[in-house]
Formats: C-alpha cells, sequence, structure tokens
C-alpha cells in the first residue's frame, strides 16, 4: 500500500510540473505564435501576444520580455485559450479584451464603437499643436464614437471644454465609460448631424472624424472591420460620398466662432473633393495633410 500511494502521489505530482511547464510564460507565447500564425504577419502577431499577456496576466511589455518563468494560473490559462479561439474567428482583438489605445489612454470599446485608429491620432495631435494646453477654447466633437478625440482632446487641452455628438445612444454610454475611465468631464449629446440640430451655441474647433468609406469599397475590406465594427460609422452610400461632410460643413458655418477651425478625418482618396467642399462654402486657410502611411487623411479650414 505505501509503494501504492508512492506511484499515485508521483503521478499527481508529474501532472501538476506538467500543467506548471505548460503553463510558463514562454511555452504560452509558443502556443500563441504556433496557433495564430498563419492568420497573422509576424510583426502583428508579436503585438497580438504581447496584448494577449498583458491582459491574462496583468503584466507589462517589459514583464512579459524579462520574465519568461512567469506560470499562469489554470483559469488564467483557460482564458488566454478562449482569446486564441476567438481571434481565430476574425473578431478584433480589441473587442476581444474590450479595450483598446488611443494617444497614450486606454478607451472601452465595443460592438457600439469604431476601434480607434493610428490615423486618427494623428488628427488629435494636429489640433494640440495648433494651440497650448492652458488655452480655453471650446470644442465639438462630432460623431464621436467611443468618445476617443473628445476624452483625448480634454487630456490635452485641460482647460478647454469639450463637448461629444453622436446619434447612437449605445455609443455614448460607452464613450461617458470612457470619459469617466480617464478622470475628464466631457459633454456628451445625443443628435443627428444629417438633421436640424437645434442648438445655441458657438465654438472654437469643430473635429469630426465621420463616417466616409463607400458601400462599394465594403468587398474589398477585411471581415475583421466589415463582420464586427458598426456600419453606420463606417459606410456611406456611393451616391453621396460626402454627404455628412457636407452637413458638418453647413453646421459649421453656423456655429463657429470668428476665426474658428475645422478639422476633419477624410477617405484617402477624397482630399481634394473635401477642399473643394470648403472652399465653395467660404471656409480659408484650407490645409490637406498625409498621415503616416503617405495618404490624404486630414484637413483644417479657417472660419472667418
Amino acid at each position: 500500500m505505501f509503494v501504492e500511494s508512492e506511484i499515485i502521489s508521483s503521478y499527481y505530482i508529474g501532472l501538476h510540473e506538467a500543467f506548471l511547464y505548460l503553463c510558463l510564460m514562454q511555452k504560452a507565447i509558443e502556443h500563441i505564435r504556433a496557433e495564430l500564425k498563419e492568420i497573422f504577419p509576424a510583426d502583428e502577431l508579436r503585438n497580438i501576444t504581447y496584448l494577449l499577456l498583458s491582459k491574462v496576466g496583468n503584466l507589462s511589455v517589459t514583464d512579459i520580455i524579462i520574465n519568461k518563468n512567469t506560470i499562469f494560473s489554470e483559469e488564467q490559462h483557460i482564458l488566454l485559450n478562449n482569446f486564441i479561439e476567438k481571434l481565430k474567428t476574425n473578431t478584433p482583438i480589441q473587442y476581444i479584451l474590450g479595450e483598446a489605445q488611443f494617444m497614450g489612454y486606454s478607451f472601452v470599446v465595443n460592438e457600439h464603437v469604431l476601434i480607434p485608429r493610428p490615423e486618427t491620432e494623428e488628427l488629435v495631435e494636429w489640433i494640440c499643436q495648433s494651440h497650448r494646453g492652458d488655452e480655453i477654447l471650446s470644442v465639438l466633437d462630432v460623431g464621436t464614437g467611443s468618445g476617443c478625440i473628445a476624452v483625448s482632446l480634454k487630456k490635452l487641452l485641460a482647460a478647454s471644454e469639450i463637448t461629444g455628438l453622436d446619434i447612437s445612444q449605445k455609443a455614448l454610454e460607452v464613450a461617458r465609460i470612457n470619459a469617466l475611465k480617464n478622470g475628464v468631464e466631457v459633454g456628451f449629446n445625443c443628435a443627428d448631424i444629417l438633421s436640424v440640430v437645434d442648438v445655441d451655441f458657438k465654438w472654437n474647433v469643430i473635429v469630426s472624424n465621420p463616417p466616409y468609406i463607400p458601400e462599394s469599397r465594403k468587398e474589398k475590406m477585411h471581415p475583421n472591420v466589415v463582420d464586427y465594427e458598426p456600419h453606420g460609422a463606417l459606410f456611406v452610400p456611393d451616391s453621396d460620398a460626402l454627404i455628412f461632410y457636407k452637413a458638418i460643413i453647413t453646421f459649421a458655418k453656423e456655429h463657429l466662432l470668428p476665426r474658428g477651425e475645422l478639422f476633419f478625418e477624410i477617405h484617402y482618396d477624397s482630399g481634394d473633393a473635401v477642399v473643394e467642399l470648403l472652399s465653395d462654402s467660404g471656409f480659408k486657410e484650407i490645409e490637406l495633410r498625409k498621415d503616416m502611411s503617405g495618404n490624404d487623411r486630414m484637413v483644417r479650414a479657417l472660419w472667418l
């Protein structure tokens, strides 16, 4: 009996050691790469690996790189595998983790809001480069979505009064969570910019990253965008691809203060058309800028 109990004990100890081996940080990294290497290119997979391990283990990138012998619990191991299986269905990792980084801040994201893009960070940076942090501005973000633009501007231009506008109540719920999460006060209101917006207020700056992708481009886009992100925040009819720019320009003419600025994010092939719209509408000092990839992406215009 003594020998038998020793054998059983050794068996369970062996199982435990095998489990600990499988849950080592280094083995987890190898497991992620083996499961996802056919889906994601190497650079993207490296970033995904850091994001997954950071979420599962509450670790920094430095922790992941240095502490390869960190051991995950069984629950963490199961959670990691759940994330991996969702990634295999093209679910964006930001929706899987429930958060995304923007301008160095963390934002809650879900199926009701777009995932913030690096190109939009460039738009926020442009606004901030044009104004000092202690400058008192009034800023309106049209189509605020997750609130990433509005909240980031409040963080960076703390003295300013920032307002976000969106047609989606579900999106505004997320935006309000993100303002609270990032410790700032931003006003959020529900309205459809394509209808008459009854507001008796004027702003120094109006910014918008509106829907701008023509419907015909949908078939060429990656499934992790088309199948998961809200179409109302992405697509516009081919027959009127500038519909939101026209409406926002009309609104801005009535609601910008003298020498107020209008900032847009745009589709890469609509730069000249948006510039023409602004010029025809009486805006001055119109500037078209390219993004980090060399595509036309941002426009600034002055209202006199």
